[in-house]
């Protein structure tokens, strides 16, 4: 692929907390794409998701460092120091900042579902490849989704993808694997104090450098 940097997967979320399935997950992708490497974007807060029960941002990112441990595998929140509220938007940013780079973003089938929501979507589609990872009872949603309907034209193969010559998008590429019985949501329900033993020093970012503090306002899709 013709590229000057490493290749690097964006990964977003509230990782609220971050677990072993987005570690297998991110591995998962970073194999089947040829990625040098992952980024775990910690999002400061998701309005398409409730407030009620979000850990604070230094938690979560604590807990994604643990997570992601001896992993290629950088955790980071730099939606904070980019200043940015919408993902079409930190993606522009991010090729700003780092244009020797070449990105794919990876979502879940749940996010490809209600992608059409997001703000320009069809514009942050036409910045970076989009790869989207099966995920137990929403594929049925995600197919049937206007994002799907709009994007399945440029559909890849994984192999197809990492053989390419040149780097261009609009590009879909779904991947399947077993899946992970392992939720957030679970996890909360099981131990809902689990952020109170994130507790200590502001975390430092993985990408920036800089330490994370908790954000004065939210972050959009």
């Amino acid at each position: 692929m013709d590229r000057n940097g490493p290749l690097t997967g964006l990964l977003g979320g509230s990782f609220n907390p971050a677990h072993g399935g987005h570690r297998r997950v991110s591995l998962f992708a970073l194999e089947a794409l040829g990625l040098d490497e992952v980024w775990w974007m910690v999002s400061p807060g998701n309005p398409l998701k409730p407030k009620a029960g979000m850990a604070p941002l230094t938690a979560r990112v604590t807990a994604a460092k643990r997570a992601s441990r001896a992993a290629p595998i950088r955790v980071t929140a730099i939606e904070q120091s980019l200043g940015t509220r919408y993902t079409i938007d930190t993606v522009r940013a991010l090729k700003r900042r780092f244009p020797k780079r070449r990105f794919v973003w990876l979502m879940g089938a749940d996010n490809l579902a209600q992608f059409h929501l997001w703000k320009d979507w069809r514009a942050l589609a036409r910045e970076l490849p989009i790869a989207v990872i099966a995920r137990p009872g929403y594929d049925t949603d995600a197919l049937a989704s206007p994002a799907m309907a709009w994007l399945r034209r440029f559909r890849l193969s994984a192999a197809a993808f990492a053989n390419r010559s040149e780097w261009s998008a609009p590009a879909l590429i779904e991947l399947r694997f077993d899946p992970d019985p392992r939720s957030a949501t679970a996890i909360r329900r099981a131990d809902p104090h689990w952020a109170r033993r994130m507790d200590g020093p502001p975390p430092r970012d993985e990408v920036t450098h800089s330490l994370i503090h908790e954000p004065s306002t939210g972050h959009a899709a």
